[in-house]
């Protein structure tokens, strides 16, 4: 995949996006979007209380019910949840793709009593950089939905599954585009995710090829953009399904019964343990696409 740049990503501050900004529809091209300005101003956007308030013990409980030991936290950002998930006892290996956000994840941490075990690696070579099979794999932040390209999506997935023990889980979360793309979405209620105040972000440009974000911090007036593919929730649960995947639960904004139209975020509980005949009888078609 072609640089759009000639900077290098680890020591560029500004974001690049050319000419034509809704053009760059690149997998890789998120190295040069998590610059080292945005990340440090990563953690106002989210706010770690209000996050922790708002999603309360959802990711936790649902690793508990699965019994869960060993995560692997495949896009640990500045590390909010693999340090939630330390304090609650789990084993974690913190990843990212991005140099500048495992730095920050390490930071943070330690700030608050913990060393993180982190890993830099691409998901499509995961199997390579790392070694040993996990019980869960969680991948939030949206973070999935910077991949462009339909094999790379299926190589990741495929990645993550061959992670996992024979009852593993894969925890994913993304946008609900599905509002985005149909017009449905009165826009993001930062209500879960983005709950930091003084900063906003908005949806820039929509089609079925480009999800474009604009991130705006109003002390300084900064403003940021993420390019990111986006992925309709049918369409998910069909690859991970095809990947191998036994059964697929989906939330809406961590609640169960929802309307399609209203969460901000789904997330996607992905079970790896084969079913057998007389347990598949019972699964019904909306447990396996709910």
């Amino acid at each position: 995949m072609s640089r759009t740049t000639a900077s290098d990503p680890m020591f560029a501050r500004q974001q690049d996006f050319g000419d034509t900004p809704t053009e760059i529809r690149q997998t890789d091209h998120y190295q040069y979007e998590y610059v080292h300005d945005f990340v440090e101003r990563w953690d106002d956007l989210i706010d770690w209380d209000g996050r922790a308030a708002s999603e309360g013990n959802f990711f936790i409980d649902v690793l508990k019910r699965h019994d869960c030991h060993t995560v692997i936290d495949a896009a640990c950002g500045t590390g909010f949840h693999s340090v939630q998930l330390l304090r609650a006892g789990f084993d974690v290996a913190s990843v990212d793709g991005s140099p500048q956000m495992l730095a920050k994840a390490f930071e943070n941490a330690r700030k608050r009593g913990h060393i993180l075990k982190t890993v830099h690696s691409d998901w499509r070579w995961m199997t390579r950089d790392m070694v040993g099979r996990y019980d869960a794999i969680i991948c939030l932040g949206n973070s999935f939905t910077h991949i462009f390209n339909e094999h790379d999506r299926r190589r990741t997935l495929a990645e993550f599954y061959s992670m996992l023990k024979h009852d593993g889980v894969l925890i994913l979360d993304q946008r609900n585009y599905d509002a985005l793309l149909d017009g449905t979405s009165g826009g993001p209620s930062h209500k879960y995710y983005y709950c930091g105040e003084g900063v906003s972000a908005e949806p820039d440009h929509v089609d079925e090829g480009l999800a474009r974000f604009k991130y705006e911090f109003s002390d300084d007036g900064s403003v940021y953009h993420l390019n990111m593919f986006p992925l309709r929730k049918a369409y998910v649960h069909d690859l991970m399904h095809q990947v191998g995947f036994q059964r697929v639960t989906t939330y809406g904004d961590f609640q169960s019964s929802y309307r399609e139209a209203d969460p901000d975020f789904f997330i996607h509980v992905a079970e790896k343990q084969y079913l057998a005949e007389d347990e598949d009888a019972h699964v019904s078609a909306e447990e396996r696409t709910s």
